[in-house]
């Protein structure tokens, strides 16, 4: 009897011990924050190397494919969709809206633009492929410092856009630095998008971030319906103590950048308007500003004192009958671009290659667009007390 009770004893130790042995796996753990780590699973590390200006490596994880650079997630397979559709849709709308305010039935179509864009960054190649969803666009120009990343991406993660993007024959990809591309063309764009890293302090994007850099993208945009769109970091929406200057910590060289983006960009710009979306694989809630001008006909009937309240209003209220028609008649999907594979229940769908309209789209639609720009109150009073701009010669970095 004695026996019989070791052997099962034995059994349930071994039981306990393989269970336990499970939960040892590697680990992928990300500074968030001061003070606070965010860690996962850690499946396989398919690439790592160091480039002329930054640490790339591509893993799986908790969050699917990822790619990271000098140890901050980039984009990760189980919501990069929610991040570069945010990041470009709204901008892309709403230059047509500018171009053209017509109304037909209750619904302003907006007008043949935008037929050309600028994307600063976008090593992924992902906001590519959503800008080349839009079937109004003639000329997509990509300017991106790092060729380690672009044929990482390609490599490893083609179903962020890969050669399906690169070859586009609306795509022209440069390699180079877009602060000097802007700097010294002549080409006029209907929109340009900065999908470019945080402003950290090693970073190769700072320059990107400054008042002197907004204003010569101001003078490269279409007069009447240019628009401005700029990633802008951490939104969260109980913002932390760290995350904007206080009496207590006035020294922090390492904070928010979400509003003194927005406070530079409004600087320049009649409007500069924020908005942000939750990401999971980030571990926060991430910000965007969309900047424009007061000019053009959708602008010309308001005026006065209140003509900046009046267009954030017609931005941030666009019915979500006018952005689901102007979804269905605009977006199409881009041939040869690979369906992820790691999805959850809310996004995974069969493709044929033919989709159109918002069967393309996984995340922005005409409900969710007023939700972007919804702020919380806290992180609404936050940016209130924040009046940092950023220049050259006083650059902020982000944690």
């Amino acid at each position: 009897m004695a026996s019989s009770n070791n052997n099962n004893e034995s059994t349930t130790n071994n039981e306990l011990i393989l269970k336990e042995r499970a939960k040892s796996t590697f680990r992928y753990t990300e500074s968030i924050a001061p003070g606070l780590e965010f860690e996962m699973s850690l499946h396989s590390i398919l690439h790592t190397s160091l480039s002329e200006f930054q640490e790339v490596q591509v893993i799986d994880s908790y969050f699917g494919r990822t790619l990271v650079t000098d140890g901050k997630t980039q984009s990760a397979e189980h919501d990069e969709f929610v991040y570069h559709e945010s990041l470009v849709h709204p901008a892309l709308f709403w230059s047509a809206i500018l171009s053209n305010s017509e109304e037909s039935g209750g619904v302003s179509r907006g007008g043949g633009a935008p037929k050309s864009v600028f994307i600063g960054g976008g090593g992924e190649l992902a906001t590519a492929r959503e800008v080349l969803k839009h079937n109004t666009i003639e000329r997509l120009v990509m300017v991106d410092i790092d060729p380690e990343v672009i044929e990482v991406c390609k490599k490893y993660m083609p179903e962020w856009g890969g050669d399906a993007v690169v070859n586009h024959p609306k795509m022209e990809l440069i390699v180079g630095d877009a602060h000097k591309y802007l700097m010294e063309t002549n080409e006029t764009f209907d929109v340009i998008i900065m999908d470019i890293s945080d402003p950290i302090e090693a970073g190769p994007g700072i320059a990107l971030y400054t008042q002197e850099f907004y204003k010569r993208a101001a003078e490269v945009l279409d007069k009447n319906h240019g628009v401005f769109v700029t990633q802008a970091g951490s939104a969260d929406f109980v913002p932390h103590p760290h995350a904007f200057p206080t009496s207590s910590n006035e020294d922090n060289t390492e904070s928010s950048c979400f509003s003194p983006i927005m406070n530079t960009l409004a600087t320049v710009f009649d409007h500069a308007i924020p908005y942000s979306v939750p990401m999971p694989s980030f571990g926060e809630d991430w910000g965007f500003v969309m900047a424009f001008n007061n000019n053009g006909p959708a602008a010309a009937a308001e005026k006065g004192g209140d003509a900046a309240a009046a267009m954030r209003n017609k931005l941030v209220d666009l019915s979500s009958e006018t952005i689901n028609q102007m979804i269905e008649e605009r977006i199409e999907l881009v041939p040869g671009v690979p369906e992820h594979r790691f999805r959850s229940v809310g996004v995974i769908r069969a493709t044929t290659g033919k989709e159109r309209g918002g069967d393309v789209l996984k995340h922005y639609d005409g409900e969710g667009h007023r939700g972007l720009f919804s702020l919380s109150k806290p992180l609404r009073e936050a940016i209130k007390s924040d009046k940092r701009i950023m220049t050259a010669e006083n650059p902020i970095f982000m944690y």
